[in-house]
């Protein structure tokens, strides 16, 4: 058999529905996941609400392993090493200054003063966010019924969520700690979303990613340190909570952009209305938080949120055929 008769059976593979679907919600199951993961980690490392400089440098370590496996793992279904060109290295430095400086110092931040049902559903606003960013900031694309109507109905879930017509089901009210950082945090992601899909015209998407988190990450460290920030390893399950966390990054990215690459846009975007499902059904499992996972207030938000994911991306059918990129 030929490589190129391979290379064509590689992509019927990944083009076969069923795998397409398998493998998008194993990267929807790593996203969604994050949230506990993280959560987790806090309880390992014993770092506490007020522990800022930890959590840095926890979000420090987390970022630089997800930078090497990505680099590595791309590197491996490229067939070669990913380096960027010398001209690549100041978008590099943007997007890690905005994708992981930025979204993560807020995200690490929230997930240590909101719920993980709360921080997966208010999370989701950044796919919102990407789209109003899109079309009034960066002028990518333009304004259509289908993507306002989206956009209402996300966050609407965003604003039940956070007590609108159900706050007394939620304990805590809602802290500029908790919440607020998310929604800073979605910003971040927005912004860093439509960022890359300018710079990706210059560049491999994967090696602007893969160096961002490995660049973004150092940043974060070397701030955690400076602050006195410390991660005590007192036992295995740190070391495999870490490398855990920098997969998740790493694994679900390389993996989308297969899928992105091998399918169209819609057929792949659509499935990501998942990410905020697993994120709470994970929360409700590891973290306990099955009162507000399975509330009235929570499901409804829940399907809100879904909904207008669902809604944004279905208009990609009529806009995109077969290529994309990943924000």
């Amino acid at each position: 058999m030929t490589t190129e008769q391979e290379t064509e059976q590689k992509r019927d593979l990944w083009a076969f529905f069923p795998i397409t679907f398998l493998t998008a919600v194993f990267c929807c199951v790593l996203w969604g996941s994050a949230t506990p993961a993280i959560k987790i980690a806090y309880e390992l490392f014993g770092i506490g609400p007020e522990d800022t400089a930890s959590r840095i440098l926890l979000a420090g370590v987390r970022f630089i392993c997800a930078g090497i496996m990505t680099i590595v793992f791309g590197s491996l279904i490229a067939r070669k090493p990913l380096i960027p060109k010398k001209s690549s290295w100041g978008m590099i430095f943007i997007l890690a200054m905005l994708q992981t400086v930025g979204q993560y110092y807020f995200f690490f931040t929230a997930l240590a003063n909101t719920s993980g049902v709360r921080g997966s559903i208010i999370n989701a606003a950044g796919n919102f966010f990407t789209i109003l960013m899109a079309v009034f900031v960066f002028r990518l694309e333009s304004l259509s019924f289908r993507k306002m109507l989206g956009c209402v109905l996300g966050f609407l879930g965003i604003i039940l969520i956070l007590g609108g017509g159900g706050s007394a089901l939620f304990s805590g009210g809602i802290t500029m700690a908790g919440e607020g950082s998310m929604l800073i945090a979605t910003l971040f992601y927005a912004a860093s979303g439509c960022t890359i899909k300018i710079f990706s015209r210059k560049e491999n998407p994967v090696v602007l990613s893969g160096y961002q988190f490995f660049v973004g990450g150092v940043i974060l460290f070397v701030i955690g340190i400076l602050l006195g920030g410390r991660l005590e390893i007192s036992s295995s399950a740190c070391i495999l909570n870490l490398l855990y966390l920098g997969f998740i990054s790493a694994g679900a990215y390389t993996l989308w952009g297969v899928l992105l690459a091998h399918n169209p846009v819609s057929r792949v975007a659509i499935l990501g209305f998942i990410n905020p499902v697993f994120g709470v059904l994970l929360s409700a499992v590891f973290l306990g938080e099955k009162n507000e996972a399975f509330s009235l207030v929570g499901l409804a938000a829940l399907i809100l949120v879904s909904l207008g994911i669902i809604i944004v991306n279905m208009e990609l059918k009529n806009s995109s055929k077969t290529n994309g990129s990943i924000s």
